[in-house]
């Protein structure tokens, strides 16, 4: 048996677009990059659900909108680590955009985001994750490959 287990958890990021515009929430109060703009929904995908699944039901408990899973479009797979020592810890991201949902963006738990606001994608907001700029500048220049890696040695 190896000396250390691998941990690999999948998430999905909802980007809600409207023409060249992302709709970002501010982090507050949760402890984990707190003040930071983030994708607008994204949380874990749970057990016996899909990731497309994960991004309907995401949106929906965090910005109270309705999404169609076929209207979600895959921007890319990312897989991701600290990069730290030997990691512990990776995480598989889907990244999805849509730009077709039911319903009015609003904050549905202040207790995790204290603002919601629509960003240019060529004059975004500090700070950001740097993983999650990578994603909004590739849309903003026209895509990126279906697999991305960040935090690995080059």
């Amino acid at each position: 048996m190896p000396d250390h287990l691998l941990t690999l958890v999948p998430a999905s990021y909802v980007l809600l677009l409207r023409g060249r515009e992302a709709l970002l929430q501010r982090r507050h109060g949760t402890g984990y990059m707190d003040g930071h703009w983030v994708a607008g929904a994204a949380g874990h995908v749970e057990a016996g659900e899909t990731a497309r699944e994960a991004a309907v039901r995401e949106a929906r408990e965090e910005l109270g909108v309705d999404i169609e899973a076929g209207d979600l479009e895959l921007v890319t797979v990312m897989q991701r680590t600290d990069g730290v020592g030997v990691p512990r810890e990776q995480r598989v991201d889907w990244f999805w955009a849509c730009r077709s949902w039911r319903g009015a963006p609003r904050i549905c738990e202040p207790h995790k985001a204290s603002h919601l606001e629509w960003f240019p994608l060529d004059a975004l907001p500090e700070p950001i994750p740097a993983y999650e700029r990578l994603v909004l500048e590739g849309l903003r220049e026209g895509g990126l490959p279906w697999d991305t890696a960040y935090g690995f040695a080059p």
